[in-house]
């Protein structure tokens, strides 16, 4: 099995109870759950991390270039505002695909720029849960 690390950003610990009308009633927990499954249908190792600091998301994403390990990337409110996430990213040696659970988009303004799209191999946002499926299967068949 191809591992994928799967890296949540801040605030997603908070899933099920936060903002539950944008992000659903689904936790964290069920996420990893759903991630897992999903992964291994598609013949990937998912390794579900999350944190709230910038730095441990930095050495996580330096874990991925070092490896050439293939990232599936929920930047959550660093998206919009961190060059260092958006600079560890940049060194990436594998597919990386940058996701969002809700359309940042169709929402407050100062959600519709991300600085980490550019270097991302590609962006899915606005299907829930489901944005980490597919994601997954853009990995699944993007990843040699």
């Amino acid at each position: 099995m191809r591992a994928v690390l799967v890296l949540n950003g801040p605030n997603l610990s908070r899933l099920g109870t936060r903002e539950p009308d944008v992000y659903g009633a689904e936790t964290l927990e069920d996420l990893a759950a759903l991630c897992r499954k999903a992964g291994g249908e598609l013949g990937l190792d998912v390794d579900f991390r999350q944190t709230d600091d910038e730095a441990e998301l930095v050495s996580w994403l330096h874990e991925a270039a070092d490896g050439a390990i293939p990232v599936v990337l929920n930047p959550a409110a660093f998206t919009h505002y961190s060059y260092a996430v958006r600079d560890a990213i940049a060194q990436r040696r594998a597919p990386l695909v940058e996701v969002h659970i809700s359309n940042p988009a169709a929402r407050e303004e100062f959600r519709h720029t991300s600085v980490v799209a550019a270097v991302a191999t590609g962006t899915i946002a606005g299907f829930g849960l489901r944005s980490y499926e597919l994601a997954l299967r853009a990995i699944a068949e993007t990843a040699s």
